[in-house]
């Protein structure tokens, strides 16, 4: 590498420091001028969380490479690129396995990657990540010095390093002391990481930090399986109570007097088999959160006491006239549509006003575009771990299946489905692959644009079976919406059944398609 080379790599990136660029798109160009400077076929960016790996920024790797979480202790080569004060260059002929091994993008046959090297960057002199370089070459590297990627590298830490001093002092005026608690949780508790690039839900995590601050009861409605849970435990996060816990009940789950018993507690004798006092949620969720999940189950009467403690703090345990008074931050969600059961008289309009005061809507798995293959390479991975397999990638028709498909399940049927289909895919295997690929085939999604041509009456018109993928799909959709609704003459439960949806599921998708 040359004085002037170097310099060529350095402007473009010093220039980016002093513009407003998202994180994402600052260390895809930090990539793009590496692999013009050092030659390879993939690079990726690498921040050390914990004992997990996290993808920034990749560039010539599959997208769902960025939804992965690489464990270290499972992945030898990161765990050597660590342990090293500078680059490291694995030998073509290394036989540990390379945890990028199929997901070069754009590649369609098990071709393994062949050289790869690396190196660890430090920001104030502590680990922060890692640089990787992968070529198909065998030889690719064989004329680039270590000291090339070294010089680079310490570049590229003091890029990062003044990217997240601008991002510091931009956020100045939000409260560090919430932050760093919010980061140290999310370090060691992997499973609440909310993965997604998409705008739907970039607005969703803006919504989040910006009611998390404060102490506003929330209610999130969406789907099921969109990942409710998973958006109070961000929201509490964000809060200042993040240091308390959050206690989740689901109210689904237990019948009105358990119900009420688990909210409240109760006293010794209080009811038959109450062998001693007992706290309940509330009291255990005190100076933290609550997090109460299907409230849309509650009945009128337990309503009724929830809205008495909402409104002054103050609970009587089952079986005693003591007043406890709690400081508890509420947090509800639910796949009904709260407002028409209001209006059917199934819900209490006071305590509807009150758990409403800031309603948070998760959006669908359809409407989250690509973010379906960054989940899916988290689940990829996960699977890939669990199955003790080398690699654990998907097929372009695989992909492409997935993005076409809507989701009905939103994001649990997609963790669902690719841990059955890698658990198939693998049981079809004479010998066991060091790479597992998944198709189409594998993932036997429903094929509702081919249903819709087998189904479809001799009387349509041939316009029905034109357009994109999408009118096509809402089409069938409302079809087989209408022809089910003609069997159950018009009873939207017994349909929702038949087609196994969730019956408030399939009222929003029927309003979506224009038939309420």
């Amino acid at each position: 590498m040359t004085a002037k080379s170097l310099l060529t790599a350095l402007l473009p990136l010093v220039s980016d420091l002093s513009r407003e660029l998202p994180e994402g798109e600052r260390y895809r160009r930090l990539l793009e001028a590496m692999r013009a400077l050092l030659p390879c076929d993939a690079a990726a960016l690498l921040r050390l969380d914990g004992e997990w790996l996290v993808p920034l920024a990749v560039d010539g790797l599959s997208t769902d490479t960025l939804g992965r979480r690489f464990k270290i202790s499972e992945h030898p080569r990161f765990k050597a690129l660590l342990s090293s004060p500078g680059p490291t260059r694995f030998a073509a002929d290394s036989d540990l396995p390379d945890p990028y091994d199929g997901l070069v993008d754009g590649l369609h046959d098990h071709l393994e990657v062949h050289d790869c090297m690396g190196c660890p960057l430090f920001v104030d002199e502590r680990p922060w990540g890692l640089l990787t370089l992968d070529a198909l070459d065998p030889e690719r590297f064989e004329p680039i010095e270590l000291d090339a990627l070294q010089a680079f590298a310490s570049l590229a830490a003091a890029t990062v390093n003044a990217a997240e001093r601008i991002e510091r002092l931009a956020n100045r005026a939000e409260d560090e002391h919430q932050r760093a608690e919010v980061y140290r949780q999310a370090s060691g508790q992997q499973s609440r990481e909310m993965i997604g690039q998409s705008k739907a839900h970039k607005r969703l995590v803006e919504e989040i930090n910006l009611v998390g601050g404060s102490d506003l009861t929330v209610l999130i409605t969406g789907e099921t399986g969109v990942g409710k849970e998973l958006v109070a435990q961000a929201i509490h996060a964000a809060s200042p109570r993040a240091d308390k816990p959050i206690i989740s009940l689901n109210c689904a789950a237990l019948p009105d007097t358990l119900v009420e018993s688990e909210l409240f507690g109760h006293v010794r004798g209080a009811f038959t088999g109450a062998m001693s006092d007992r706290r309940g949620k509330f009291e255990l969720a005190n100076g933290g959160t609550l997090f109460l999940d299907e409230v849309g189950e509650l009945s009128l009467t337990v309503q009724a006491k929830l809205l008495r403690v909402l409104q002054s703090g103050q609970l009587q345990r089952l079986g005693s006239d003591k007043e406890h008074q709690v400081d508890v931050r509420l947090i509800a969600a639910t796949n009904r549509d709260l407002a028409e059961e209001v209006r059917s008289g199934r819900y209490r309009a006071d305590f509807y006003h009150r758990l409403s005061v800031y309603p948070l809507l998760v959006p669908a798995l359809r409407d989250r575009g690509r973010d379906v293959l960054l989940l899916s390479g988290y689940f990829l991975e996960q699977n890939r771990s669990r199955m003790g397999l080398n690699s654990l990638r998907l097929s372009s028709d695989a992909q492409t299946a997935l993005l076409a498909y809507d989701w009905p399940g939103n994001v649990r049927e997609l963790e669902h489905l690719i841990g059955r289909s890698a658990l198939k895919a693998l049981g079809n295997c004479k010998e066991r692959p060091k790479i597992l690929s998944l198709s189409a085939a594998d993932l036997d999604l429903p094929n509702v644009v081919a249903d819709a041509v087998v189904e479809q009456p001799a009387t349509a018109t041939p316009a029905a079976m034109t357009g994109d993928l999408r009118e096509a799909t809402e089409h069938y959709q409302r079809q087989l919406i209408s022809a089910c609704l003609e069997r159950h003459h018009h009873n939207w439960a017994s349909a929702a059944r038949e087609l196994g949806l969730d019956r408030a599921n399939l009222g929003r998708l029927a309003k979506r398609l224009g038939m309420k």
